[in-house]
């Protein structure tokens, strides 16, 4: 079906196309000015900072002192060698030891070997006689058995410290210094005096077992209480006692200082006196060949390592100058009384040491300390 145009009805104007840019157009955004009115509002401002050391509040912060300044502290000038005023240190007189460089490979298995050799011969042609008269002596004699204890166990405490002697006399003459490290050797050392102490600790312990003497607690604690040799086992006692309180001197070495250390160190040439004494006159064995070099040869090597560790701190003191032996006193040590009475004079009575002027040296530090520039100071007078 088609619908026919009313004739009455005026036909509709032809479109024109809109121009560009025409008024009716959409003006273009134009671009939003930095800082305008209607720009993001600005940022808050920044906290306050925290007020530093010598700063005061509404006072600028102080300006960084520029390099070179003239009110800049002086630096301090480096004092020359040899100096009139520097202070004199006499040089200690030391005796350059023997550096260690430890034994070849090859050589340190040789000893080993050779130790090892020794100890397995000794033990095999005396463990099978002494365990079978051990057997013996259990099935016949049991009380006997504490008594063999008593006597190896005293041997093996003289020997073993006996060997700790020997061990710091070789450290004091610095002979080890070569093949051993000094403080492996000085732990060694110690070792050696705890192992002695422990024994020697065993050895009268076990008495109060023997059935050949009525040794009670007291007649092993007290000195010349003994039923048995009370002379000679009492200086054992005090050679015990002596040994303790060398072992003790180990652990407190750093609280006592080691001056104090060292002199009471010399207590174990006493010990060692003594334990030989107790060995030779109390012991049952005494008489025997072997006992005898047992308690010889070790002594002897404790005297001649003594000798020769005396001859070289003589030596070494006399052969260093005068000067090293005894240091010249420093000038910058001031004669003054620590409080003086309203007069000058001293609490005692005496009349006050004059006050000697500062050295060169003193005056420049004091300026420095000051912040002032170097120069003279008036001394009162």
């Amino acid at each position: 079906m088609t619908t026919q145009p009313d004739p009455n009805r005026p036909p509709l104007a032809p479109l024109t196309p809109r121009p560009l840019g025409g008024p009716a157009a959409r003006p273009p955004l134009a671009p939003r000015p930095l800082g305008s009115p209607a720009a993001r509002p600005p940022l808050m401002p920044p906290a306050p900072r925290p007020l530093g050391e010598g700063e005061v509040a509404g006072r600028p912060p102080l300006a960084p002192r520029p390099l070179g300044d003239a009110t800049a502290r002086p630096p301090l000038a480096p004092r020359p060698l040899g100096d009139a005023t520097a202070r004199p240190t006499a040089p200690r007189p030391t005796r350059a030891g023997p550096t260690y460089r430890g034994l070849p490979r090859f050589v340190r298995i040789v000893l080993w070997v050779a130790v090892a050799i020794i100890i397995g011969g000794v033990v095999g042609a005396t463990a099978p006689t002494a365990l079978r008269r051990l057997g013996a002596v259990a099935a016949l004699q049991p009380g006997l058995l504490a008594w063999y204890t008593v006597r190896a166990l005293g041997f093996l405490a003289y020997l073993v410290v006996a060997g700790s002697v020997l061990y710091g006399l070789l450290l004091s003459t610095k002979i080890l210094d070569a093949i051993a490290h000094r403080p492996v050797s000085f732990a060694l050392h110690k070792d050696l005096a705890v192992a002695g102490f422990v024994l020697a600790m065993l050895h009268a312990t076990v008495l109060l077992a023997d059935q050949s003497f009525a040794f009670t607690p007291r007649a092993i604690l007290v000195p010349f209480a003994s039923p048995y040799a009370a002379v000679w086992v009492g200086i054992g006692q005090l050679t015990f006692y002596g040994l303790a309180v060398i072992t003790a001197s180990f652990y407190v070495r750093r609280q006592i200082g080691q001056r104090a250390w060292r002199l009471l160190h010399y207590l174990t040439f006493l010990v060692f006196i003594g334990a030989i004494g107790h060995g030779v006159m109390s012991g049952s064995d005494a008489g025997a060949a072997w006992a005898f070099w047992l308690y010889l040869v070790p002594g002897a090597l404790a005297v001649f390592l003594l000798v020769y560790r005396v001859v070289v701190s003589v030596s070494t003191r006399l052969s260093s100058p005068p000067s090293a032996r005894t240091p010249a006193p420093s000038p910058l040590i001031t004669r003054a009384p620590l409080s003086l009475l309203p007069g000058g004079r001293v609490p005692s009575g005496r009349p006050a040491a004059p006050l000697e002027p500062p050295s060169e040296a003193s005056v420049v530090r004091k300026n420095v300390r000051n912040g002032s520039a170097p120069g003279g100071l008036r001394w009162p007078t």
